[in-house]
């Protein structure tokens, strides 16, 4: 397997995989334009054009847009997080220049007839009614606003209600004009793929756009902070997130084998002494996230009302402990997974294309993995105690929501922490 890089004039990059034995391919538009690029009067907007791409173009409807694809047995999707918005496809290796066409016809060419943007902010309306009545879900919106308070890194991707519904055409375009540049686009494809071709192909229908200079991004800043929702719900949630190394920390990888060690899977330490052993929930796990400057590892854990206080209490006995006697043998086996879950995954051409447009917008270059893999094993027992130790005496952010009259506060956690 080989990965290729090109770069046009404009500044628009092409990383490509090919992987042998393949007859299928992803390839897909990864513009670095997210829920952080907007200011707060836009908040919501990336998400919303993600959504209207599929539309219209200048030369599709929406519905040849799904059925240039899947008549050839294809797939075709998109995502908005907060550092990126998506659009990708997976077809057979004979559909790739096909596939490059639709996509790059709905990242370039939106209409945004004012019918289906009416159509559109109802479905949207709808995708925020939906998370507000899934608690497992908006439990980490709030969680994330309180960790980064008025800032475009902790608002939702969605929106709230009363932006979205306010959006116009020009706001869509002129969101567009304003991160849609050469320079913030990677053109990324793995399986079937052929580099030169698809760099043809690429200076055709995007080398033709101005190049654009990277716009200032307002940088994250993790805080302590709290939000507690009363609702009548059969289970609390519980959402504590501790500040962490971004993702071009080499930290990075000693947070992700604690959180692997510590909450990641069923031999992991949360599972085993609160699920397992106790029986306080039925879902508990930890989580290491990151961003371009920040990062933060998550606990999650959802119970009843009346156990509540022991299970954060629970969670935070076992975090001072793993601070003191974390074994060599749970690292080991948190790198283990870390590693086969790296390698698992890179067997799919579509995450593939992913992580080259992820390693791409981080590092401007797609690292060996060997080189990745050679930087897990470098993280040692020693290097997660004291990571652990940090998070003890870190800043930390809580969100709660459900029957919580019996939920501990934050400052309460943070001095069973500190006893």
């Amino acid at each position: 397997m080989s990965v290729q890089l090109h770069t046009l004039s404009n500044g628009f990059r092409v990383v490509t995989e090919h992987m042998p034995g393949l007859q299928s391919a992803s390839i897909g538009i990864w513009v670095q334009a997210g829920g952080r690029h907007e200011r707060i009067e836009q908040n919501g907007i990336a998400h919303f054009l993600e959504h209207m791409a599929f539309k219209g173009t200048a030369r599709r409807t929406s519905l040849e847009i799904a059925e240039a694809i899947e008549d050839v047995g294809g797939y075709i999707n998109a995502y908005t997080s907060r550092e990126m918005t998506a659009y990708y496809a997976r077809v057979l290796e004979n559909d790739v220049p096909l596939a490059l066409d639709v996509i790059a016809d709905i990242v370039l060419n939106p209409v945004f007839d004012p019918k289906e943007i009416e159509v559109e902010r109802g479905v949207i309306l709808q995708e925020i009614g939906q998370a507000l009545d899934t608690p497992d879900d908006i439990i980490f919106d709030w969680l994330q606003e309180v960790s980064y308070p008025e800032q475009p890194i902790g608002r939702t991707i969605l929106g709230p209600a009363e932006r979205v519904s306010s959006f116009s055409r020009q706001d869509l375009s002129g969101f567009v004009g304003e991160r849609y540049g050469a320079g913030q686009m990677i053109l990324s494809a793995a399986g079937a793929v052929d580099h030169d071709t698809l760099v043809r192909e690429a200076e055709k229908l995007f080398g033709h756009l101005p190049s654009s200079t990277s716009l200032q991004v307002t940088s994250a800043k993790f805080r302590t902070g709290e939000r507690r929702e009363v609702k009548s719900l059969e289970q609390v949630h519980f959402a504590l997130a501790f500040e962490g190394p971004s993702y071009r920390d080499t930290g990075i990888y000693t947070s992700q084998i604690f959180s692997t060690a510590f909450g990641g899977g069923m031999s992991s330490r949360l599972f085993q002494e609160v699920r397992e052993k106790r029986g306080l929930c039925y879902t508990i796990f930890a989580q290491a996230g990151a961003y371009e400057d920040t990062g933060c590892t998550t606990i999650y854990a959802g119970t009843s009302a009346d156990q509540i206080g022991e299970l954060a209490d629970l969670t935070m006995d076992e975090l001072k402990r793993s601070a003191d006697d974390m074994s060599d043998a749970e690292v080991a086996r948190a790198r283990a997974q870390m590693k086969a879950g790296l390698l698992m995954g890179l067997e799919s051409p579509s995450s593939r294309a992913e992580r080259l447009a992820r390693m791409i917008a981080i590092w401007g270059r797609v690292p060996d993995l060997a080189e990745t893999i050679e930087r897990i094993d470098a993280v040692t027992t020693r290097d997660v105690k004291d990571f652990a130790g940090q998070m003890v005496g870190g800043a930390a952010a809580l969100a709660l929501y459900g029957p919580v009259d019996q939920a501990p506060t934050l400052e309460q956690l943070r001095g069973r922490l500190a006893a």
